[in-house]
């Protein structure tokens, strides 16, 4: 029997606590939604909600992780409700033709930490959007300039901490293309830009990422406090991630 979105994220981390209080309306107490999750990987989003009774399709650049998601899933129960594809986001209509994605019809299509590392996010996305029927819903979640440049500043980089503020490249040295962080307009812009649309933001991993693992806080009560300063600023302005719900028109 499908459980509950909501006990189904109870094992996860309590930096995902926003995104998930933010989706549960959406997939809990109505009939089973067609999901894509884009970048989904091994699963950490896709097996809770096949086990709150959706059907996911994920669509990852790595076979490795996508085979650690057929293990996750099959060991969860819900091999049958999970389904990976190889291949990249910016390429959908390509990688599942014939299928909800060309048709536009998939429920809710999830984007998280993609659009800081592909190539053009704005492309990225809008390949999303149209995966997504008319009056379905797109989640994204990507970087938070502010608080990497925060995060860096705490950590004693300073220089690295001034050129995430001026968004440049904290390392231009290194063989890795930096990722990219946003703003809360900027993400915004890109939403709208796909031809979705979006009430607002909220801050993620506002304290989690500042709790130190040994603590003893307890779990349930970090989450508790995620949810209440996701929407809170100041708060919210300096968290790890940025996530928005978005429409598609």
């Amino acid at each position: 029997m499908p459980i509950s979105s909501r006990a189904a994220a109870d094992h996860l981390s309590p930096r995902t606590a926003a995104v998930w209080s933010a989706l549960d309306p959406v997939v809990t107490g109505g009939a089973p939604l067609r999901v894509l999750d884009v970048g989904g990987g091994s699963g950490t989003l896709a097996v809770p909600l096949a086990q709150a009774g959706h059907d996911v399709t994920v669509v990852d650049p790595s076979a490795d992780a996508l085979a650690t998601l057929r293990r996750r899933a099959e060991t969860a129960g819900v091999g049958d409700r999970v389904r990976g594809v190889q291949g990249d986001g910016d390429r959908l209509h390509d990688v599942l033709p014939g299928t909800a994605a060309a048709e536009g019809g998939f429920d809710l299509a999830l984007c998280h930490s993609v659009l800081e590392v592909v190539d053009d996010p704005a492309t990225t996305l809008r390949e999303i959007a149209a995966a997504v029927r008319p009056g379905g819903t797109v989640s994204v979640a990507a970087a938070n300039r502010a608080g990497a440049v925060l995060t860096r500043a705490l950590s004693g980089h300073p220089e690295e901490a001034k050129a995430l503020l001026e968004d440049r490249d904290p390392a231009p040295g290194r063989a890795r293309p930096v990722r990219r962080r946003f703003d809360p307009a900027e993400l915004l812009a890109l939403v709208e830009a796909a031809g979705l649309h979006a009430d607002g933001w909220r801050g993620v991993a506002v304290v989690a990422d500042l709790i130190e693992a040994d603590s003893g806080a307890d779990p349930a009560a970090v989450r508790d406090l995620e949810v209440a300063l996701s929407d809170t600023s100041p708060f919210r302005d300096v968290a790890t991630g940025l996530h928005v719900l978005a429409t598609r028109r």
